[in-house]
């Protein structure tokens, strides 16, 4: 069985990129895949290298059933690029950032995140930093419908 690497990607790595990271995790383990698919979150910029995800992301996502605790903020690396099979922007500047650093042979592997969800006909995942808990609720739903549709393509064409 081949194996998937999954990179989710934000500005910061506080908030949406690490909530996607739980969430997908959980949702690979739920399927009996957690041999086969890796997963990450980073961040285009370093101003949160090694933060633990916002309080609040972390509370919504606890009320749902997981577990962001362990996971620490990092910043994109070149070496992400070779690492990676999907690397999934939660926004277009995020992927307009992505594409800037992306060596040419690895562009193919950069996609907006929601490009999977299946309720949602957006393209960004909104980031809820600046507003209220609702926003992390929104936000939440959104990237448990777009993990069970990436999980969907994994599994239709990669395992």
């Amino acid at each position: 069985m081949e194996k998937i690497n999954v990179l989710f990607v934000c500005m910061g790595n506080i908030c949406r990129s690490p909530t996607a990271e739980g969430v997908f995790r959980h949702v690979v383990e739920t399927a009996g895949l957690k041999d086969s698919v890796l997963i990450d979150s980073a961040g285009t910029i370093s101003s949160h290298v090694g933060d633990s995800p916002d309080r609040r992301a972390q509370q919504t996502a606890t009320r749902r059933g997981y577990d962001l605790s362990k996971i620490r903020g990092r910043k994109v690396c070149l070496e992400d690029f070779n690492e990676f099979d999907f690397i999934l922007a939660m926004d277009e500047d995020n992927l307009a950032n992505l594409q800037r650093i992306c060596p040419q042979e690895h562009s193919h592997k950069l996609k907006l995140f929601l490009a999977f969800s299946q309720k949602f006909h957006c393209k960004e995942v909104p980031d809820p930093y600046y507003g209220g808990s609702q926003g992390f609720e929104n936000v939440l739903d959104m990237i448990e419908d777009g993990a069970k549709g990436l999980l969907e393509e994994i599994v239709a064409h990669r395992i």
